[in-house]
């Protein structure tokens, strides 16, 4: 169990502690998963942790107990397989879960055409595909469709396609400039824009059409998201994960405020401020002058003398982030954090978050970070139980959406 969160004030709730008396979650130790063997993937490369401890990962997702004594791996008709995107999630997924990942074959011919051929049985299998479709964006959504169509045709009972970060999210609507605020991705002036697509919902009916069965995404761009699919879809949130690892650090309670990087991001900020003792909120207003240009203005709240977390769903160049960090200092705040649960870090995303401006950048491993990426003041933090315990869930039928359940963050 982490520590509190808070000095000489009301201790913070884990999300852990609303599983001491159901019986299906008793308290559990951590956890680490160890790879034998390093995988086998051009692109990717097992996760290692950048702290020398144990990664910090809430308690109430740490083992796999509860179900490690149930499953015969021989018998079981769950199956996960691995796209190139991001190898090392899945193993840590596997790993938690007790299984191992299928065998599957992934190459690419000369002209760049994708190959896929299940190198295993999944006929009547429960199979889930673990590929996000980061950066190169365009080849691991193709693979994944393809990946998606090899399954079907192979006559898998159901497919449910695991997306930790689902590109083109932002491309999810047209929007009208309102007023003084701007919303992201578009011109700064007042007209609604036209002659534009919506990728978002493109990208969803390649993914339905495909034959994939159920989605599920960790931390959408935007809810709306969920709405494009024609089928069902599961959206988890990294917050759980966030929230454990800062509640082991000794930050008092009336020094903290959460921090919005623009008004798109008000209300994700607000559910997090309240999961930390309802902390106080401040807003970063800003103007974008294109795309992945942003322009702070000013900022809307009290930081001065306290410790500030900025919290978004996403860091992209980083300019948003860094420019509402440069604004808080000099609105005098005592430290800057930034929490992001996918970490796209396009150049010249880490000179600006290594400059000196945050006391630490924390991200998830939805997205596989390079280790030429790696900065002393950046933390990685594993999303891997709770992906592998949302599809357990998912598996048995088990629904998300009422307590303790929904201390997950599913919906």
């Amino acid at each position: 169990m982490a520590s509190s969160l808070l000095c000489n004030s009301s201790p913070l709730l884990s999300p852990a502690t609303l599983f001491k008396s159901h019986p299906r979650f008793p308290l559990r130790h951590r956890f680490r998963c160890h790879v034998v063997e390093p995988l086998k993937f051009d692109n990717g490369k097992p996760y290692l942790p950048l702290l020398t401890t144990d990664p910090a990962l809430p308690t109430f997702l740490s083992s796999n107990t509860h179900l490690g004594n149930a499953i015969n791996k021989n018998d079981t008709r769950l199956r996960i397989f691995s796209g190139t995107a991001n190898p090392a999630l899945a193993q840590e997924i596997a790993c938690y879960m007790g299984l191992e990942l299928g065998k599957i074959k992934i190459k690419r011919f000369a002209d760049g055409e994708i190959y896929v051929q299940l190198q295993e049985s999944v006929r009547g299998c429960d199979v889930y595909l673990v590929q996000p479709t980061c950066p190169p964006a365009n080849e691991n959504l193709m693979e994944l469709l393809i990946m998606v169509d090899a399954c079907r045709r192979a006559s898998a009972k159901n497919i449910t396609a695991v997306i930790p970060y689902f590109g083109y999210a932002r491309a999810d609507r047209k929007v009208q400039h309102i007023g003084i605020l701007e919303f992201p991705n578009i011109p700064s002036y007042d007209e609604t824009q036209g002659r534009e697509s919506i990728a978002a919902k493109l990208v969803a009916n390649l993914i339905t059409e495909a034959g994939a069965n159920r989605v599920l995404a960790c931390d959408l761009h935007s809810g709306q998201s969920m709405g494009y699919f024609d089928i069902p879809v599961d959206h988890v949130y990294g917050q759980p994960v966030i929230l454990d690892y800062l509640a082991s650090k000794t930050i008092c309670s009336d020094d903290l405020v959460v921090v919005s990087p623009d008004v798109g991001g008000v209300a994700r900020a607000r559910a997090f401020a309240k999961k930390l003792s309802d902390a106080p909120l401040a807003i970063v207003d800003k103007r974008r002058h294109g795309h992945n240009v942003a322009e702070v203005m000013n900022l809307i709240g009290d930081v001065k003398g306290k410790v500030a977390v900025m919290v978004d769903d996403m860091i992209d160049t980083a300019g948003t982030i860094a420019k509402g960090a440069a604004l808080l200092h000099q609105e005098g705040a005592r430290e800057v954090y930034a929490c992001s649960t996918h970490a796209v870090f396009s150049p010249p995303a880490i000179e600006r978050l290594s400059s000196g401006l945050f006391q630490e950048v924390i991200i998830t491993n939805t997205i596989p970070v390079s280790e030429k990426n790696y900065f002393p003041q950046l933390t990685v933090l594993s999303v891997a139980n709770l992906l592998g315990e949302t599809i357990w869930r998912v598996h048995d039928d088990c629904s998300g959406g009422f307590e303790p359940y929904s201390t997950l963050g599913i919906d």
